[in-house]
């Protein structure tokens, strides 16, 4: 029985509300879709647009190389390397830790160690793996293809001349920022500004493609020193070998140009690795010859011959009785190394009395004599422009007690980094110029007058005596050349007065005549025996100056000494070919025999 046509009427109409319904949801569905494509891709582009971006584009660096340093003949001494540097994305290698053995053993650090610092880092999309390596070792730890490892380049400083220059360039850190030394001090100038550019990283963090530079990357300004490093070696090489022979703690040399105040070595040991900082000694990284006070000593006693010089009081020929030998100043007595007897002023630089330095003092005004020290650079800072330079100690008038002067007269009660010694005696070879010392090549800071041109020159010539048969420090006399200098042996300082421990000095300069280097030897705490500086630091004076005037091409300005050292050769080679008695009776010439030790240190080493 069929069913009714009402009912088949209704049930066609019902089918087609349903594909009409269905139709026109598919149709809205179909319009809303359209429609926010629409928006997106027209309204609301940039929005959308940077969400993509923060998914795949990022903004990274472009690393700078740091400035090269140079010496002052264009030689490098601190250079820039590319290296590359491991990283990984913490989130995505957690998601892999089967894979995290096999990368510490790549990495060569622990599992454990790995593991925790990966996972105090979670929440994050960046941590450094490994530093600054050779690319070499970079790509192995890629080659295994550990999802979520990358690398990218850096740059790391090198040192050619190693321990050589440690105290001078200093050190840069993990970021390539000058630490110590001059790497420190002209950071800014040779550190340079690193670039940026976005790129699209894919979903397991390669650069896919180069989308735009943002900023250029700006190379670090090289940086030319004053420091030659033939002369710089010169000195490494002659300390290191005198704190060898003399069982020495520590000391410093520097070398200043005369005339223009450069610094052209400075050298100080126990010394450091600049190229292996972590693990050294803390202690070895200062610049002992910038930051490190010693008592001068003897050192001073040109300086308070030139005082009273110029005040007038004196002239070279006064003469001084020093007998016997010692003298009581309140309730301490000073001594000479022996009794001298009468002496013209000269005659106390040659002798080194610290007697006949007390006298020379005792009509100076307090004030002036104050003064006349200061303005040789001592108790202000020599403003070099390397960091953390001492300014020494020098007390003012109004602190002295009645022994005071008397003991700065011949080197105690003040305190000087061999640098202040080195620009002192500078000045004295300078015609009375005192220059601020500058580690850079051709910046000459401003000159001032110490003291006036003929004093400085009449104590320049006393000094020459000091080297000479009878002098303190025949032991820095050099073949060829008149050498004016000075002794200082003077005992340090410790708690309630002084120890039986000595530091030793010798600061000179050459050729006397028209000096062009003025170097300074300071040698700590001599063992071997002798501790007079004429034995001890004299000799790497004429060591390091012997070959620095010869590199530097310095004619010689004593002559006939040398014409008469090679006659005086030639015939000693005569002689060697001679027949026996001969030769024996040359065994026994009296001017072979070398001066007496006595002579050597003679005069050196007096005490309040």
């Amino acid at each position: 029985m069929s069913a009714p046509r009402s009912h088949r009427r209704r049930g066609s109409f019902s089918l087609r509300s349903r594909l009409l319904l269905v139709g026109a949801a598919l149709g809205l569905a179909s319009v809303a879709l359209v429609g926010r494509a629409a928006y997106v891709q027209l309204v609301d582009a940039d929005f959308y647009q940077r969400q993509g971006e923060a998914r795949f584009v990022r903004e990274i660096p472009i690393p700078t190389s740091r400035g090269m340093i140079t010496d002052r003949n264009g030689e490098p001494v601190a250079v820039s390397t590319p290296v590359e540097s491991v990283w990984g994305n913490p989130q995505e290698l957690l998601r892999h830790p089967d894979r995290l053995p096999e990368l510490a053993a790549a990495l060569g650090v622990p599992l454990d160690q790995l593991t925790s610092r990966l996972s105090q880092r979670a929440d994050k999309e960046f941590v450094y793996l490994k530093r600054r390596i050779n690319p070499d070792q970079a790509r192995a730890i890629l080659a295994r293809n550990v999802p979520g490892v990358f690398s990218q380049r850096e740059f790391r400083r090198f040192y050619p001349q190693g321990e050589a220059m440690a105290h001078v360039l200093g050190f840069t850190n993990i970021d390539d920022r000058g630490q110590e030394g001059l790497e420190l001090a002209f950071d800014e100038w040779l550190r340079g500004k690193p670039g940026s550019k976005r790129v699209i990283r894919d979903r397991h963090g390669r650069i896919v493609e180069n989308i735009d530079l943002v900023r250029a990357a700006e190379p670090g300004k090289d940086l030319t020193l004053s420091i030659d490093r033939r002369i710089q070696f010169l000195a490494y090489r002659e300390l290191r070998n005198a704190l060898t022979a003399h069982k020495a703690s520590s000391g410093s040399v520097v070398v200043l140009d005369v005339a223009t105040g450069e610094v052209l070595a400075m050298v100080n040991l126990p010394g450091y690795n600049p190229n292996a900082v972590a693990g050294g000694a803390q202690d070895a990284h200062r610049n002992r010859a910038v930051t490190d006070l010693v008592e001068p000593g003897s050192t001073m006693k040109p300086i308070t011959v030139a005082a009273a010089l110029n005040a007038g009081r004196i002239t070279a020929a006064t003469r001084f009785d020093t007998s016997p030998g010692y003298m009581a100043l309140g309730r301490y007595t000073i001594r000479d190394h022996r009794n001298y007897g009468v002496l013209d002023v000269t005659g106390i630089i040659t002798k080194s009395s610290n007697l006949g330095s007390v006298k020379l003092s005792e009509p100076l005004p307090n004030q002036y004599f104050y003064d006349f020290i200061r303005g040789f650079g001592y108790g202000s800072a020599p403003h070099s422009g390397f960091p953390g330079e001492a300014a020494g100690v020098l007390m003012p008038p109004a602190r002295w007690n009645g022994l005071t002067k008397a003991t700065m007269s011949y080197g105690y009660g003040l305190s000087a980094t061999p640098l202040q010694i080195a620009q002192a005696y500078a000045a004295l070879g300078n015609h009375g110029r005192l220059i601020p010392p500058t580690f850079v090549k051709g910046q000459i800071n401003e000159p001032r007058q110490a003291v006036r041109p003929e004093i400085a020159d009449q104590v320049l010539a006393m000094m020459q005596t000091v080297t000479e048969p009878g002098g303190t420090a025949t032991q820095a006399a050099i073949l060829g050349y008149h050498v004016a200098g000075k002794t200082g042996t003077a005992r340090q300082a410790a708690a309630g007065g002084y120890a039986r421990r000595y530091t030793t000095t010798f600061a000179g300069l050459v050729p006397a005549s028209n000096p062009r280097f003025a170097t300074v030897v300071v040698i700590n705490d001599p063992q071997s025996g002798s501790y007079f500086a004429g034995l001890v630091s004299a000799p790497v004076f004429r060591s390091v100056m012997e070959d620095a005037l010869r590199l530097m091409d310095v004619a010689p300005d004593d002559i006939e000494t040398w014409l008469a050292a090679q006659a005086k050769g030639e015939a000693r080679r005569q002689a060697a070919v001679a027949p026996l008695p001969q030769a024996i009776e040359e065994t026994f010439d009296d001017s072979t025999i070398p001066p007496a030790m006595a002579e050597l240190g003679a005069g050196d080493g007096g005490r309040p």
